[in-house]
């Protein structure tokens, strides 16, 4: 579903990733472990087409993602759901439109705004189901701003199973949050994957949150150090 061969990528004379070279099966789930600096954030952008690689290739589901843009680039991303660090929601809209949003991939401008302010039953239902397996069904019309920091990253989560993607690409999502609830986020992302066989890519630096994936990719200095299977 995903594969890195041989990246490298250097902002200016700075390398981050030096040869980097794995892979992430379908209905798979890796936790990419690493401490900050090591170059987590960067395979993370790159798997979506961010931007392309200083070398190598990254692949999405054996498509090539460099030098895609436009169409081509949009049609690959449908097919992943990210999961941004900081969330990525739009505050002034209610909790349902930022879950909602997370359809906007495959639907056109003028879809995607009707989706928004006329959601029909089936769009709804899919809100409704998918705020119900973050905890945050009562919630889906208040102002995404009057949620909690927590609150807000089960929103994003919520936002990423309503996309239903093959690929979900989660950065660091239990930062900043205390060790209970980082916790729940993980095994949310985990039980989401697992019941639709989708592949999870999680960029973690706290080893304590890699139990329950089914590998565990260690990055240092921009290297693939240790790639294993997870007994835990």
């Amino acid at each position: 579903m995903l594969a890195y061969e041989d990246v490298r990528h250097a902002y200016g004379e700075r390398v981050v990733l030096d040869g980097c070279s794995f892979g992430v099966e379908r209905g798979e789930t890796v936790a990419l472990l690493g401490s900050s600096g090591a170059g987590k954030t960067t395979l993370f952008r790159l798997a979506f087409g961010a931007f392309d690689p200083s070398a190598g290739r990254v692949l999405v589901g054996g498509t090539d993602l460099r030098g895609l843009h436009g169409a081509a680039l949009r049609r690959e991303r449908s097919r992943i759901a990210v999961i941004f660090q900081s969330h990525e929601l739009v505050e002034e809209l209610s909790v349902a439109a930022n879950v909602i949003a997370g359809t906007f991939g495959r639907r056109t401008t003028f879809d995607s705004l009707r989706a928004v302010l006329q959601p029909n039953e089936v769009e709804r239902r899919l809100v409704r189901d998918a705020l119900e397996r973050v905890g945050l069904a009562d919630r889906a019309a208040d102002r995404t701003f009057a949620l909690s920091g927590g609150q807000r990253q089960r929103v994003a989560v919520a936002r990423a199973i309503a996309q239903r993607a093959e690929l979900v690409l989660a950065d660091e999502p239990a930062a900043s949050l205390d060790p209970a609830l980082a916790r729940e986020i993980v095994d949310l992302l985990l039980a989401d994957a697992r019941e639709r066989g989708a592949a999870l890519v999680c960029t973690l630096h706290q080893p304590e949150l890699t139990s329950g994936f089914d590998r565990v990719v260690t990055i240092a200095a921009g290297r693939v150090v240790a790639d294993k299977t997870n007994a835990a």
